[in-house]
């Protein structure tokens, strides 16, 4: 593929659609030529399995807290702009930094439950650059020496729609540090210039620095989701992305099988998981067809565009940008002892985490990978636990089919989480119970728990009785059903002794509709083909 794209002397941007066309637009205001080649990125090039791509993350999760890291104000999402803000946060001379030991304790649980190392003492820093919604000219973080180092990070990774089976994957984690948010700018069309709201000025932050050793977007979501649900239920942070309060940058780099690590792009401020995603596969494959060309990959920041799918240039960093790191002077080393917050007093206080959930369902339930995945990443194992208490001795992989495909159905159907489930656990066990017993069958479960469902407050046995509903088990009257259905079909008999064993299907579909879901479909099934053996032989 040759580029023929004439000299400007401006940026140019780059945007993809799906198994469209690649186009590079001049970013300026007055001028927009556009330069079109036929580039189909729908699947990638036979030539690309020759590219290794790796991927790092770095995560700012806000900590839930009722104050900011170092003064008392409030924190209040969508609260009036510039309500929730101190002397302090609006760095008025004068005003010193007071460290939140709540937002310790948060960092510190957070660490453990990532299997870090917890330094004793680390220490406060001053990074300078200056935003308009930063009014100290500097943000205070932790840069030398972090409070948390060398954790990992398990998961598994399983789109169905991507992947064939489930797989393990652990992502190290490089440092956890404590530092504070800047303000927002809000770019109004309606005003002369930005406007400023320091209400998130100083809110705590924990920044967990993953090292690059993901490979696309689906194990990063894979790693991002696993974390959420971690930090969830430690209660460290709500993770509501869409308020920005965990917010994710996507290092992305590309190289060959032999070579070294590629020069790496950096995606800021992914506020999605989807966004996360795209993002990064789109990033992948815009590297490796610049590469492909003989283009050269910059070191730059990229943003999102969502409307687009594309990552677009914002800035380069060519030249290494001079923080001008130094100890913050009005902050003593946090020393853990000396605040009596040891790390082994918090080992205790951290609950049964996803990956062990998934390993104990594994190891008392015998489950595959891929049904653990969906109890636990799905939030069902809740639920699934107190079927089980209800009725201990129920068969689990009946419990998990109808509760991972024909419950979750139901409740998805109306978009509802299983937490919203109108079949209290008792009930959805008794109906277990009643296939387990053979008193109904499959698929008359189903239309039992839909009845339920719904709000029938009748108990599952009762509505079998009153609907007649029970499985006929009676192997003479299923006998003489398929002899029935062999005999109306004389022409798919003879097909079958030919070798035209398609025909089965059909005669199967007319069985099942004979049995009207009162007999066993595994046994009728059974039976049907016997008797067509028999006939041809």
């Amino acid at each position: 593929m040759i580029f023929n794209v004439r000299t400007f002397q401006m940026q140019t941007l780059l945007f993809w659609k799906p198994k469209g066309k690649l186009s590079f637009w001049p970013s300026t205001c007055g001028l927009r030529e556009i330069f079109t080649v036929n580039f189909t990125l729908g699947k990638p090039h036979e030539k690309w399995k020759d590219w290794i791509s790796v991927v790092g993350l770095e995560v700012h999760a806000q900590i839930n807290t009722s104050s900011k890291l170092f003064s008392g104000s409030a924190m209040k999402f969508a609260s009036p702009a510039n309500t929730l803000v101190s002397l302090f946060d609006c760095a008025i001379p004068g005003t010193l930094p007071v460290l939140n030991k709540k937002s310790v304790e948060a960092a510190i649980i957070t660490a453990l439950a990532l299997n870090c190392n917890i330094n004793l003492v680390s220490e406060f820093d001053r990074k300078h650059y200056f935003y308009a919604d930063m009014p100290a000219g500097y943000q205070i973080t932790q840069q030398r020496i972090p409070l948390a180092v060398d954790g990992h990070l398990d998961f598994a990774v399983f789109s169905p729609a991507v992947h064939k089976a489930p797989y393990k994957k652990q992502s190290k984690i490089k440092q956890l540090q404590l530092e504070q948010d800047s303000g927002k700018s809000l770019h109004e069309e309606s005003s002369f210039g930005s406007l400023i709201d320091l209400n998130r000025a100083g809110v705590g932050l924990m920044e967990l620095v993953f090292e690059p050793d993901l490979k696309d977007g689906e194990e990063a979501v894979a790693c991002i989701s696993e974390l959420v649900r971690i930090l969830q239920i430690l209660g460290t942070c709500d993770c509501k992305m869409e308020e920005g309060s965990l917010r994710v940058d996507a290092n992305v780099s590309v190289h060959k099988v032999s070579d070294n690590f590629g020069t790496r792009t950096e995606i800021k401020n992914l506020n999605s998981l989807r966004a996360l995603s795209r993002s990064i596969d789109y990033e992948i494959s815009r590297q490796i067809g610049v590469l492909e060309n003989g283009g050269k990959i910059t070191n730059e920041t990229r943003g999102y565009d969502p409307q687009l799918r594309t990552t677009l240039s914002m800035r380069d960093k060519e030249e290494k940008q001079d923080y001008r790191y130094m100890p913050e002077p009005n902050l003593l080393p946090l020393n853990l002892l000396e605040l009596k917050l040891h790390p082994s007093d918090f080992r205790a206080r951290i609950p049964v985490l996803p990956e062990q959930q998934r390993t104990v369902l594994m190891n008392k339930y015998q489950l595959s990978l891929e049904t653990t995945i969906q109890l636990v990443n799905g939030g069902n194992i809740g639920y699934f636990e107190d079927v089980m208490r209800a009725l201990p001795n129920l068969p689990v992989k009946k419990v998990c089919s109808l509760l991972l495909t024909d419950m979750l159905g139901l409740l998805h159907k109306d978009e509802k989480t299983i937490h919203q489930c109108p079949v209290h656990p008792q009930q959805f066990a008794e109906v277990v119970e009643l296939v387990k017993n053979k008193t109904i069958t499959h698929a008359t479960s189903q239309n039992l728990l839909s009845i339920l469902y719904r709000g029938d407050k009748r108990k599952p046995k009762q509505v079998v009785e009153e609907e007649g509903w029970a499985m006929i088990n009676d192997s003479k009257k299923l006998e003489a059903i398929c002899q029935q259905i062999l005999a109306v079909n004389p022409k798919a008999v003879v097909s079958f002794r030919e070798g035209k064993t398609k025909v089965f299907k059909s005669l199967s579909a007319q069985l099942k509709k004979k049995c009207n879901d009162k007999y066993d479909m595994g046994e009728a099934t059974q039976t049907l083909r016997r008797l067509l053996e028999e006939r041809v032989e």
